[in-house]
């Protein structure tokens, strides 16, 4: 295998997004873990960016990491109080989680192992963008428009009830 800079920025990229995923799952502040996921977010727009979608990427980067992260801190900090920090995990909620975490990895490597790489079906780039805003805004089979609507909904019911909640203090 043939060591190139593009090769390089991935191994970097996934080192990154790695290390600031189990950073946000093993932190007891829960800002400090919105903040990992940031990390891991702009990581995941930089994978898409070196793939050359560089529309996936700017979606990435302006939703996930740019609105849906600070609607986390938003609500983490209207509902927390100073200094809120995650219980211990001990007894059987340690092994619990350690079952499930090994169950997953089993899961991943399984469907990895058996899932021939090939590099000919993958194609480098992206569609045009009228194809990708046809898609999103159509009602089709394939369209998007029911599921861009429901999560709206839903980031409308998590934003009312972390003001209600707060309220109430």
């Amino acid at each position: 295998m043939e060591i190139t800079l593009e090769l390089i920025v991935f191994t970097v990229l996934a080192l990154f997004i790695t290390v600031s995923a189990i950073l946000a799952v093993t932190t007891r502040r829960i800002l400090r873990a919105a903040t990992y996921l940031l990390f891991v977010l702009f990581g995941t727009a930089g994978i898409y960016f070196q793939l050359n979608y560089s529309f996936l990427g700017a979606v990435q980067m302006l939703i996930y990491a740019g609105g849906i992260t600070v609607l986390y801190v938003f609500s983490i900090l209207l509902t927390s109080s100073e200094g809120d920090r995650s219980e211990d995990l001990r007894g059987y909620k340690f092994v619990v989680g350690l079952l499930a975490t090994l169950a997953g990895l089993g899961v991943c490597l399984w469907i990895t192992l058996r899932h021939k790489f090939v590099p000919s079906v993958f194609e480098h780039g992206e569609l045009h963008v009228s194809r990708i805003g046809h898609a999103l805004m159509s009602s089709d089979k394939y369209g998007y428009v029911l599921p861009f609507e429901v999560i709206s909904v839903l980031l409308l019911a998590c934003i009312v009830g972390g003001i209600m909640i707060a309220r109430k203090r």
